[in-house]
């Protein structure tokens, strides 16, 4: 798994505070042995310095327990590839190069499929062991019923086995339909990592490229 520099950051960021009030504490408690004779002003400047430090503690694990650790992410397991239908008009395969290149670098989509009426139209990003799409369960009841599902974190769903097609180690997946006839399959290399800003995104992509097919 490789090492996300921003979560390392954050990390060090909550821990700050407690390091800072422990270290802080120490230096008093050093300064009151080594002192021969303690006057009233340093006694009170050290009760302040003991409040303030154990506040900073009180704070450090606060933020502990508040803030919450964002998802960690992996990388895919798999090759990086660009695959697209051989018989697509140029004007299409554009378009479609357009929306993937949009979700490869603006969200955390690392790996995304076009499935439209029965066939594989375009694969990109790292690409899964097969290039073969079977509809299981969950891809048929996005397209009988038009509206997206978004595994949030896809090894807790026991209807994994069907995103075959993706890498093997994919953590969140999007399956968001693309007019009556495709879907728009989004695999994410962090569990819970999409927003609903991402969501909306997503599906205005797909919309438009629904229209775009339904004209072929």
């Amino acid at each position: 798994m490789a090492a996300n520099p921003q979560l390392d950051t954050n990390a060090v960021l909550r821990r700050l505070p407690i390091v800072v009030g422990v270290l802080g504490s120490g230096l008093l408690m050093m300064n009151r042995v080594l002192t021969p004779a303690l006057t009233d002003s340093q006694a009170r400047s050290d009760v302040m310095g003991v409040i303030l430090s154990a506040l900073l503690v009180l704070v450090g694990l606060l933020w502990q327990q508040v803030q919450p650790r964002p998802p960690e992410a992996v990388i895919l397991e798999g090759e990086s590839g660009f695959e697209l239908a051989d018989d697509l008009p140029e004007t299409v395969q554009i378009e479609l190069a357009w929306a993937s290149h949009l979700l490869l670098t603006n969200t955390v989509t690392r790996s995304l499929v076009v499935y439209y009426d029965g066939t594989v139209l375009m694969r990109r990003g790292v690409l899964g062991p097969t290039a073969t799409v079977t509809p299981g369960p969950i891809l048929k009841r996005v397209q009988e019923k038009g509206k997206a599902v978004y595994l949030v974190n896809l090894k807790i769903y026991p209807g994994r086995v069907e995103f075959d097609y993706l890498p093997p180690n994919t953590q969140g997946v999007i399956c968001q339909p693309m007019g009556d006839q495709g879907v728009l399959i989004l695999g994410a290399n962090a569990p819970r990592s999409y927003t609903k800003q991402d969501e909306t995104w997503v599906a205005g992509i797909a919309d438009k490229l629904g229209d775009t097919l339904e004209d072929l």
